[in-house]
């Protein structure tokens, strides 16, 4: 039996300084699953998030954008899974990746946190059995490292072809909400 999704956490930087940035594709896709759910957000001060709810394939679930700076992302995933009682592998956690390009998505299970300083804190925090939905903003003709990239926004185009991948991702979020993980990947990362 495959354990559905209950807590979604979007992985950015608060504040509309860094709203566009490659940093931030994970808030990106918590407002596009949010509009598909017609939900909205509230700002929970003891959860440092933001946070919501949705309802996809007759699954519910928590939406959370941490308002925490990235590096510190682990201190509201805790709260938010201790306050809901949700276990790490109900956890789906959507973030910036850099070692994949511009709009190219991958889901996994598991794993560490390849130089993430939000993920090293999450997993610092609640161990590493959560799911991963990883959105590429790398550019490999010009491969470039580190905050200055992650902290700027991509070009337009870049811009348009991860905005078209989270589309396509929120189109078919029933199935990770449902916890069809394997099916989910095997859809998800065959598309790109």
């Amino acid at each position: 039996m495959a354990n559905p999704i209950e807590l979604v956490v979007g992985l950015g930087n608060p504040g509309e300084k860094y709203h566009r940035t490659r940093h931030n594709v994970g808030f990106w896709f918590l407002d596009a699953l949010a509009q598909k759910c017609d939900g909205s957000f509230r700002l929970n001060a003891k959860l440092k998030a933001e946070v919501g709810s949705g309802r996809l394939g007759g699954q519910r679930f928590y939406l959370s954008k941490p308002t925490t700076f990235m590096n510190l992302s682990g201190e509201s995933v805790v709260a938010c899974a201790n306050y809901y009682r949700i276990e790490p592998s109900a956890v789906l956690v959507v973030h910036d990746e850099l070692d994949l390009p511009a709009g190219a998505i991958r889901l996994k299970k598991g794993g560490g946190h390849g130089g993430h300083n939000g993920l090293r804190d999450i997993i610092k925090h609640v161990g590493s059995d959560f799911i991963r939905l990883r959105i590429g903003v790398g550019d490999p003709e010009h491969p470039k490292r580190g905050a200055n990239f992650v902290l700027n926004a991509p070009p337009a185009v870049q811009a348009e072809q991860i905005e078209s991948a989270i589309a396509e991702v929120v189109h078919e979020f029933d199935l990770i909400a449902n916890g069809d993980i394997a099916k989910a990947m095997n859809t998800i990362n065959r598309k790109q």
